[in-house]
């Protein structure tokens, strides 16, 4: 990583933005619990120019997806922030329902503690996460981050959860990324144009269905990654609107880790296949084929174990990934545009 790149203390804070009204800084962590096929999120924009934050805290394991139905969801929209908050020490603001989660660094770049407690729900989360490497900056350029600084990073993820009123025990692995700069309006709409009703593949399947699959991604990514407990595994951005017919769609950004060894992700020799249910169209099995910089492979296939969806049609999915011989677990990010699955849904019944 080039020094430009490299993780400062500065960047465990707030960063000084533009007055741009769509500025966005977001802190985000991510862990499992694989035995008991739970997946967990904590994701937390923060509008600096509105001086609100909106946060969500989620868990979901194979009993439910939905917002309604999954292990444990809520969202705090638009809670007004203090002047200068301080992000290495911060306890969120809640709202009406309960309190927020607290942020507190240890280690610059390396360790942090969190803690939330929602008693009235029988739900709590006490953890910290401990870096198995600096953070991990990707240069700018390529989507999802053209311009956007983003870091993300490994972590060892060691604590307690509350679900239901049972207490678990957490200890694995986790990511947690950082990003800011503006977000959402403008700066959300693809450049790319979207073909018309006359021009969409009416009866998905085979080759047929990769065409529908390529429509329906135009302007977005799909963000992967399965790590075993010690970190051998990828992380990587797929281009799903570059895909072929046979399934493969390429990938930009991303890494190879193994035996404590980051290499970036060849461009050109790495890619993506995944399997859809004909349904839903959510993925139901990948398979990744990876080289990195330093002329290392990797070949690992993916099975989905549960998934939450917050909206109907995007999801993230717990996986289960073969890597280097070993299990390692991660997820699926993949989310689209909910116009597009629709028509998707009328074509299935259409030839049903």
């Amino acid at each position: 990583m080039t020094d430009d790149l490299a993780f400062k203390p500065e960047d465990d804070r707030y960063h000084p933005l533009s007055d741009d009204p769509y500025e966005t800084e977001t802190n985000w962590w991510s862990f499992n619990i694989p035995e008991r096929k739970i997946g967990c999120w904590i994701h937390a924009p923060y509008y600096p120019n509105r001086k609100s934050v909106t946060w969500r805290i989620f868990a979901w394991d194979d009993e439910g997806y939905d917002p309604a139905r999954m292990a444990y969801y809520r969202k705090v929209e638009e809670a007004p922030m203090p002047d200068a908050p301080d992000l290495t020490d911060i306890v969120f603001p809640g709202d009406r329902h309960g309190g927020g989660y607290s942020l507190k660094m240890i280690e610059p770049g390396m360790k942090y503690h969190l803690v939330y407690d929602d008693p009235a729900r029988g739900f709590a989360l006490d953890f910290t996460h401990t870096g198995l490497h600096p953070p991990h900056r990707f240069p700018p350029g390529k989507p999802p981050f053209m311009a956007t600084p983003h870091y993300d990073q490994l972590g060892h993820v060691e604590g307690w959860m509350t679900l239901r009123g049972e207490r678990i025990r957490i200890d694995g692995i986790g990511v947690r990324d950082r990003t800011w700069g503006p977000r959402g309006g403008p700066y959300a709409a693809s450049p790319k144009s979207y073909a018309s009703d006359l021009d969409r593949v009416k009866h998905p399947g085979g080759a047929r269905w990769r065409e529908i699959e390529r429509e329906r991604g135009r302007g977005r990514i799909q963000y992967i990654f399965g790590h075993r407990r010690d970190g051998t595994g990828f992380l990587g951005f797929v281009r799903v609107a570059d895909g072929g017919a046979d399934g493969w769609a390429p990938m930009n950004a991303g890494w190879i880790r193994r035996d404590g060894q980051f290499g970036g992700l060849d461009a050109a020799r790495s890619r993506m296949r995944s399997f859809r249910n004909p349904k839903t169209g959510w993925s139901t099995h990948m398979q990744v084929e990876l080289v990195d910089e330093h002329g290392r492979d990797m070949v690992s296939e993916g099975f989905v174990v549960s998934t939450m969806s917050e909206a109907g049609y995007g999801v993230n999915q717990l996986m289960r990934w073969d890597i280097d011989g070993g299990i390692g677990w991660g997820e699926d990010q993949d989310v689209w545009n909910a116009a597009h699955f629709v028509r998707m849904l009328d074509a299935l019944k259409a030839t049903a």
